[in-house]
């Protein structure tokens, strides 16, 4: 259909629209969840959702996701969003049961039919992950915005959390990072046909299945990458359990294209980016041999990203080996 360009519209592109995780975690620090034996996972450790014991076998999963839009058809934005908020369900080892609309929308800019088909991606992939979609909020908004608030359960027995992560456990990641740079390279014209369906192949694309395996595997940690970026998910996970980490820039998988727009003189890097950088960079020791184009790379926001898993080396875990975890200062990481 023939619509404006949504990104053209919004200041940001997906989770790169965030706000500075320094400034995020300084403030939450002033409003501490209080004591309660039923809360099973609070904010305390930036985990992916919250978990309410209910009885001895059952827990809810609660977590909402929202943002402006990083593609500019309106039917695959709906998508990305959703299978975006939908990760963080599957992220804490849970299942999505319902799950209600957020939309903020410039009605006289855009119209209903552009929305009707970001409602109408919204819930094909909720349809796929079995998931109803039983109502939701809306307002009238300059820059169109759009995600779900979750509900699912989970087994108390078997929560995956961020805060677990054992030493000498390896690292795997399920997706490929880069979703910051395709956005932006987007919005400048820069991006090919290839890089742009990749993407939102990738975006688009469940973690279910591999949040299965994850557990499979015995994974004593995961989380999602989304917009702090591989080095700032990584740096939570490590300084929540207690564990640095060794990252190999090498082997980390990328978009197809994207190291390459990172070489040019004039990257296409996103501001979510160098937020991200400068809040890290505190955390990371980089190898001198490590480039440029891959100390961006790492700290990209990703939208809908993938799972970052930390599993026993050859159990299956799923995804690429891109590092291990060690017993050195929590939260520190070393980029080789």
């Amino acid at each position: 259909m023939e619509t404006t360009g949504l990104t053209a519209l919004s200041h940001g592109a997906g989770c790169a629209c965030k706000l500075p995780a320094a400034e995020v975690h300084a403030l939450l620090a002033d409003f501490a969840v209080g004591r309660n034996a039923r809360l099973l996972v609070g904010n305390d450790t930036a985990d992916d959702a919250a978990v309410y014991q209910l009885r001895d076998d059952l827990a809810v999963v609660t977590t909402v996701d929202f943002f402006t839009p990083i593609v500019d058809d309106p039917y695959d934005f709906g998508r990305v969003a959703a299978a975006n908020a939908l990760s963080d369900v599957y992220a804490m080892g849970g299942t999505p049961l319902t799950a209600l609309n957020l939309v903020a929308w410039p009605l006289l800019d855009l119209g209903l039919e552009a929305l009707r088909e970001v409602l109408r991606g919204g819930a094909d992939v909720a349809r796929d992950a079995d998931v109803a979609i039983v109502g939701g909020h809306s307002i009238d908004d300059a820059e169109p915005k759009y995600g779900l608030a979750v509900t699912g359960v989970v087994d108390p027995r078997a929560i995956l959390r961020n805060s677990t992560a054992r030493p000498g456990h390896a690292l795997y990641l399920t997706k490929p990072v880069g979703g910051g740079v395709a956005s932006t390279a987007v919005k400048r014209g820069l991006a090919s046909d290839l890089l742009t369906a990749a993407a939102v192949e990738v975006m688009t694309t469940l973690n279910r299945d591999a949040a299965c395996q994850a557990r499979e595997a015995g994974a004593s940690a995961v989380t999602d990458v989304t917009g702090y970026g591989l080095l700032g998910h990584l740096h939570e996970l490590a300084k929540a359990s207690g564990v640095s980490a060794v990252l190999w820039a090498a082997d980390v998988p990328a978009l197809p294209e994207v190291l390459d727009l990172l070489e040019r003189d004039e990257p296409p890097i996103a501001g979510g980016s160098r937020r991200n950088r400068d809040w890290v960079e505190a955390a990371v020791e980089w190898a001198q041999a490590v480039p440029e184009s891959h100390r961006w790379l790492l700290c990209d926001p990703m939208t809908s990203g993938g799972l970052l898993v930390a599993a026993p080396e050859g159990a299956g875990a799923p995804g690429t080996a891109i590092g291990r975890l060690d017993g050195g200062k929590p939260g520190t990481i070393r980029v080789v």
